[in-house]
């Protein structure tokens, strides 16, 4: 029904001789696309629809009938060729640290394709935190988004790298063309890191620590010659004072973890690197009519389609939205790992998107939740590489100096260098009335699959100079993840609660109780059978291994704590190694922790190998506690002896 209307529209004003601006050839007449940050598609999505539903937080169960992603499961889990094991977060581990997302040291966690080396190359604080990742008990919001709309599991980061490649690749499809060159971070003219725009007076002063594309176009240069209304809505864009050196930007919020963080983040407002797009000032629109649309004729400052995210608020509320708005949140509702978080992210999402639905522009409006970049975070499946590159320093993916992938490697699209990709998986979604409901989307886009949707569905024409928005040609849009044709069922509005990511009302999951705990042997040397062989010879030497056992009334999570007990004696109200002087004192336990075994329980009956060993150091012979313990439950212990095996 839409498409015929739209074509009617489009036809009566051909016969009047005009077209209207912001004609669209989909019935899609609204695109929003808010750009998140910093998130492989495993760390968000591994296990879906799969959710722990450990208590105390938001429950989630998938629909009948939800179709399967190419996530997590089986031996990725259990035996992943990485050092370390996918490990699951809940809530309370929603702030974490950021990981290496450099462009080549993602590179060499890829390892040609092996996917093995994330660990040694991405994880941060010297740990295993990039094999992390959250279920729909954290990121509940997004996978009931999933469930009703569209999800798609081979959505790529355009090039490897951190955030600003990833910026710019959605509004121009190219990292080529800036200057000047800076050490580590622009390399020939391609930009491989994050310095700021040159003049952004929000952004970095220093000279020569900034960069500029010039007079390149990008898609609001398309958008602006064709007539489309259009914005980039930034948090933290509007200046809150100024200084010798120009305006200043300096709101902050803290975030789920109470830390200030500050709301604008220059290098990721990407039109402030054109000429054409620039606003270096952060000077505001001069009223809501003005909102997407280009600045009068004459001279001083220009707006250039540059706006504060509170400008996106007034335009909703006037129905005064442009045809194509980009959503910045503020630094700490971005979900950048390091200063935002799930949980932070959840609710800017949340509260936006129950506004859009609300609003006068739901019936054609598509919102696209995207992300910038992986931060690092660990996802198994290898990208395809369309576009090579041959740089000596930076690329390692398939060997020093090389990332081209498997088979013939493809050209270097217009000879430029440092642009090779795709690189990591990242989420996706499409909500929309014309998303397919409850699908997941295989169809293998980028970042750029989103500009160019934008192209073609404003007939903007191509950006040109080897850009990505035809990388590989023909250049597959998001266009798959929607269902046009007339009469088809649409898709209904989703309201959630911002806190819990669930509609209004939701349940949280109940409290587990651990039921029972024991050891199957109390006494036994370290090894690795767990069990007796049935109809083996009976042998004087120790029982080899054992195994905990114990009950849930309810699938959850359990940490088993190891303690070896020391004898000791009190002196002043503590129990201390026994000494000379303590000879008389009187006798008592020291526990000391030994490490910590974490394991996912079934409700019912569980039973779990132990070898004797913690990771791969073996216990040392004596007396020993093992105490579980759940979120909200009371713990219980068992305890067992480690004795010599010869």
């Amino acid at each position: 029904m839409r498409s015929r209307l739209t074509a009617a529209l489009i036809g009566a004003a051909c016969l009047l001789g005009t077209v209207p601006a912001d004609a669209a050839t989909t019935p899609i007449g609204h695109l929003v696309v808010i750009y998140d940050e910093n998130v492989s598609f495993d760390h968000y999505f591994g296990t879906y629809p799969n959710a722990l539903n450990p208590a105390g937080e938001p429950s989630f169960t998938a629909k009948p009938g939800t179709p399967a992603v190419n996530g997590l499961s089986g031996a990725l889990l259990t035996a992943n060729p990485n050092s370390a094991n996918p490990y699951r977060l809940g809530r309370s581990g929603a702030l974490t640290c950021d990981n290496n997302h450099g462009y080549q040291a993602e590179q060499q966690a890829f390892d040609g394709g092996a996917m093995d080396k994330f660990v040694q190359f991405t994880s941060c604080g010297g740990a295993n935190t990039s094999m992390a990742y959250f279920d729909g008990n954290t990121v509940t919001a997004l996978w009931n988004y999933a469930q009703q709309y569209t999800l798609s599991d081979s959505y790529f980061g355009t090039v490897f790298g951190p955030s600003l490649p990833g910026h710019l690749n959605l509004i121009s499809g190219n990292t080529h063309g800036a200057s000047p060159d800076i050490a580590d971070q622009v390399v020939g003219g391609t930009v491989i890191s994050g310095p700021d725009a040159a003049g952004d007076e929000c952004g970095n002063r220093t000279p020569g620590a900034t960069i500029s594309f010039g007079a390149a176009p990008n898609i609001g240069t398309l958008l602006s010659a064709k007539g489309v209304s259009w914005g980039y809505f930034a948090g933290g864009f509007r200046p809150t004072g100024s200084d010798g050196g120009g305006a200043v930007c300096g709101s902050q919020h803290a975030n789920v973890g109470g830390a200030m963080v500050g709301d604008y983040v220059a290098h990721h407002e990407p039109f402030q690197y054109y000429d054409a797009t620039r606003n270096p000032t952060h000077k505001a629109p001069a009223s809501a009519a003005d909102i997407g649309h280009d600045d009068p004729p004459g001279g001083g400052p220009k707006v250039n389609h540059q706006y504060d995210l509170a400008d996106f608020t007034t335009a909703l509320g006037t129905g005064n939205v442009p045809a194509v708005s980009f959503l910045k949140p503020r630094g700490y509702q971005n979900g950048h790992a390091g200063s935002s978080s799930p949980v932070d992210e959840q609710r800017f999402l949340v509260e936006t998107i129950n506004a859009i639905q609300a609003s006068s522009i739901w019936p054609d409006t598509a919102i696209v939740i995207a992300y910038d970049d992986s931060d690092g975070w660990y996802d198994h499946v290898a990208s395809p590489i369309v576009n090579r590159s041959a740089n000596g320093t930076y690329d390692q993916l398939d060997g020093p100096g090389q990332c081209h992938g498997p088979g013939a490697p493809p050209p270097a699209a217009g000879g430029y260098q440092l642009r090779c990709g795709f690189g990591p998986r990242l989420p996706l979604l499409a909500i929309s009335p014309f998303s397919r409901m409850n699908q997941v989307d295989h169809t293998v886009v980028d970042q750029t699959s989103i500009l160019r949707f934008i192209e073609n569905n404003w007939a903007t024409g191509q950006l040109g100079d080897s850009s990505f928005d035809n990388i590989p040609s023909p250049k597959p849009t998001i266009a798959s993840m929607f269902d046009f044709t007339p009469g088809a069922a649409q898709a209904p509005k989703l309201a959630l609660d911002p806190a819990s990511g669930n509609p209004p009302g939701s349940p949280v999951t109940p409290p587990i109780s651990i039921l029972s705990f024991s050891m199957l042997r109390t006494s036994f040397a370290v090894g690795s059978a767990p069990t007796p062989i049935a109809g083996a010879k009976k042998s004087a030497k120790p029982k080899v291994g054992s195994a905990f056992r114990f009950g849930l009334s309810r699938a959850g999570d359990v940490t088993i704590l190891i303690q070896s007990l020391l004898p000791g004696r009190v002196s002043k109200g503590r129990c201390v190694t026994p000494t000379p002087k303590l000879s008389k004192a009187k006798r008592c336990t020291r526990a000391v922790t030994k490490g910590t075994l974490r394991r996912t329980g079934a409700a019912g009956t569980n039973s779990v190998n132990f070898s004797g060993r913690i990771g791969t150091k073996a216990l040392a012979p004596g007396s020993y506690r093992a105490t579980i313990a759940a979120p909200g439950a009371t713990s219980r212990t068992a305890g067992f002896k480690i004795v010599s095996g010869h």
